[in-house]
């Protein structure tokens, strides 16, 4: 999905679990529903931790993509 565009980037770059876990957990609640939320984190844990969290919450992970030694996950809030 190259079209995503965000409304909003939390950088978690260089942040270790759980912090990216938490972090993305506060900023789902700044955005609107509908809206999407660029997350960047480089923690390998990363992936898996937040597919997780995306999915106990009851939202949508709309693309994931690598750029260098970063992810970028794309999260629309839903509810």
């Amino acid at each position: 999905m190259s079209d995503v565009e965000p409304n909003r980037t939390l950088d978690c770059r260089g942040l270790h679990c759980p912090q990216p876990v938490f972090r993305v957990r506060i900023e789902i609640d700044k955005i609107s529903i509908g809206q999407i939320l660029e997350v960047i984190a480089d923690d390998p844990a990363a992936e898996e931790d937040l597919k997780s969290l995306v999915k106990r919450l009851g939202q949508e992970l709309l693309d994931i993509r690598k750029n260098g030694l970063s992810l970028h996950f794309f999260v629309k809030r839903i509810k």
